[in-house]
C-alpha cells in the first residue's frame, strides 16, 4: 500500500464489543483497500480492545489504536484526525457500518472525477440507512445541497456518511471539543461556508439508532446546543437562520410535550 492512503477511517470505541464486529467486517469487505483504520478508544473494559487487537493482525501497517483517550467524543474524533495520514478522513463509529462493499470505491471515484474535471472537492457525503429496533428504516430523501437550505434546517448531512479531506480540516479546523451534540453541525457550517460538497444520493452507511446513542438521548439538550451553534454562524445566511428559528420553536414545543407526557406517572 502507498505510504499515504486515500482514506483514513477513524473509529471511536468505548465498550463497543456488542456492535464492533459489524463495523470491522464492513471495512474489511471493501473492494477499495486503499485505507488506514485508526481506532480511538476511551478506555474499554469489555472485549473491544481484544477484538481490535485480533483485527490489527491482518494488516498491521495500516491499522493503529490510540488508547485511553478521554475528554469526550469530539476530542476522540480530533485525535483520530490528528493521527490520520490519508487524503480523506471518515468517522465510522463502532455503532455503525458501511452499507455494502463498494462504499469507498464509490467515494473515491467521486473525488477523482471532480479532480479530473478541474473542480477538486474538499468533502463529500452520502445518505444513511437507519437501523432501529432491529429493522431498517427507509432512507429519507436527500434534497440537493445548498448552504442556505442547510442553515434553514431543510436538509441534513449525516455524519457517518461524510468524507472530508485532510487539507479541509487544516483550513477550517476540526471539531469543537466544548460541544457534546452539535459538533458535526458546527463543522459542516464552517466547511459549507467555504466549499460546496458533493452529494452522493445513496446510503453509504448504516446507522444504529438506539437508546444509548448520543443522537437519541438528551434530545432537548441536543436541540438547544444545535440552536446555539447555528446562531454562531447566522451572519452568513441570516434569512435562512430565521427560517430555522421557526422550525426550532416548533420542534422544541413537540419535544417538551413529549417530555411532559413521559413524566406523568
Amino acid at each position: 500500500m502507498q505510504s499515504k492512503p486515500t482514506f483514513s477511517i477513524v473509529t471511536c470505541t468505548w465498550n463497543s464489543a456488542a456492535t464492533l464486529a459489524d463495523t470491522l467486517a464492513s471495512v474489511q469487505s471493501q473492494t477499495c483497500q486503499d485505507y488506514e483504520h485508526i481506532f480511538v478508544d476511551g478506555g474499554s473494559t469489555d472485549g473491544t480492545l481484544d477484538m481490535i487487537a485480533a483485527y490489527l493482525h491482518d494488516r498491521p501497517g495500516s491499522k493503529r489504536v490510540l488508547r485511553d483517550v478521554g475528554g469526550g467524543i469530539s476530542r476522540a474524533m480530533n485525535q483520530g484526525i490528528d493521527a490520520a495520514q490519508g487524503e480523506y478522513i471518515a468517522h465510522l463509529h463502532s455503532d455503525d457500518y458501511y452499507n455494502g462493499p463498494d462504499v469507498l470505491a464509490t467515494v473515491k471515484r467521486v473525488f477523482e472525477q471532480a479532480r479530473a474535471a478541474g473542480r477538486p472537492l474538499d468533502w463529500a457525503y452520502g445518505n444513511i440507512q437507519v437501523l432501529k429496533d432491529g429493522k431498517m428504516v427507509a432512507p429519507y430523501k436527500m434534497p440537493p445541497f445548498s448552504y442556505r437550505s442547510f442553515v434553514a434546517g431543510r436538509s441534513s448531512i449525516p455524519h457517518p456518511a461524510v468524507f472530508v479531506s485532510k487539507a479541509a480540516f487544516e483550513r477550517v479546523g476540526s471539531f469543537d471539543e466544548k460541544l457534546k451534540y452539535a459538533m458535526d453541525i458546527d463543522l459542516w457550517l464552517r466547511l459549507g461556508a467555504v466549499s460546496r460538497p458533493a452529494m452522493i444520493d445513496q446510503p453509504l452507511t448504516v446507522f444504529r439508532d438506539h437508546a444509548g446513542s448520543v443522537s437519541s438521548a438528551n434530545r432537548l439538550k441536543a436541540r438547544q446546543e444545535e440552536f446555539n451553534v447555528r446562531r454562531r454562524h447566522m451572519d452568513k445566511a441570516p434569512l435562512a437562520f430565521g427560517i430555522y428559528c421557526l422550525r426550532y420553536l416548533k420542534r422544541m414545543r413537540t419535544l417538551q410535550a413529549e417530555a411532559r407526557a413521559l413524566a406523568v406517572p
